[in-house]
């Protein structure tokens, strides 16, 4: 399916809260040109404390972002080698962290998760590492598009097997342990998917850091459809929030 429609092909929303701490390790960006049939977000999710942290979410949004605004000059090329190049510009990132802490020492383990959804026409390709959510709100359903890199899924499989209960579950410290993250190191797990996943008229995706999930999923779908009502209904809409 390939739009031909004069409206605007989406409708974007970003926004960013730092919350109860005293400083602000996620970083977010949206480029979507105006009347253009493509675009993208970076969002990184920093680790590390005060200075680290912060500085490893905007080494990676900078590298991320130059990187795929010169791929996205020629949208046909990109999407030729999409999950490639979403590879490479995950790998550059990494390896600037690398440098980084080579240089500066005091900086040593600092990360950052990386979630990137890119869109050409009605096609959402992405990559993502650690356990910053893509959602996808369609018919009043909210469901997660990408793989989550921590201990939650798995403490969530030992309850449905009957082997930890759900409260216990709930607020297990380890719950939200990463198993992969951008450290500068060997990146364990790394979801991009080799085909694009098709965006129907009037979907909304979400784009996020893990502090929305403090919110049940129940509840961000009361917020996404009192939303959509405001949204022009002819074209899928995009809501990155962080």
């Amino acid at each position: 399916m390939i739009w031909r429609s004069r409206e605007p092909r989406y409708d974007v929303a970003s926004g960013i809260s730092q919350g109860a701490r005293d400083y602000q390790e996620d970083a977010i960006t949206a480029d979507f040109p105006v009347g253009a049939e493509a675009g993208f977000v970076v969002l990184a999710d920093g680790m590390g404390g005060h200075a680290a942290g912060d500085v490893a979410s905007k080494i990676i949004l900078t590298e991320v972002f130059s990187e795929l605004k010169f791929h996205f000059a020629d949208v046909v090329a990109f999407e030729a080698r999409a999950p490639e190049i979403l590879r490479s510009v995950a790998d550059l990132a990494n390896e600037t962290l690398r440098q980084h802490t080579r240089s500066h020492p005091e900086t040593e383990g600092m990360g950052a998760t990386l979630v990137v959804p890119a869109l050409v026409e009605n096609r959402l390709w992405w990559i993502s590492i650690g356990d910053s959510p893509l959602f996808l709100f369609r018919n009043g359903r909210l469901t997660q598009l990408n793989e989550d890199h921590s201990m939650a899924p798995q403490i969530d499989f030992m309850v449905k097997s009957g082997l930890m209960d759900p409260q216990v579950a709930a607020n297990h410290p380890d719950r939200n342990c990463l198993i992969s993250v951008l450290m500068g190191t060997r990146i364990p797990k790394i979801d991009c998917p080799t085909r694009p996943f098709e965006l129907k008229a009037g979907d909304i995706v979400v784009c996020a850091s893990d502090g929305l999930q403090f919110l049940t999923d129940a509840q961000i779908e009361r917020v996404l459809h009192k939303a959509r009502k405001a949204r022009p209904p002819k074209s899928p809409s995009g809501c990155w929030k962080s």
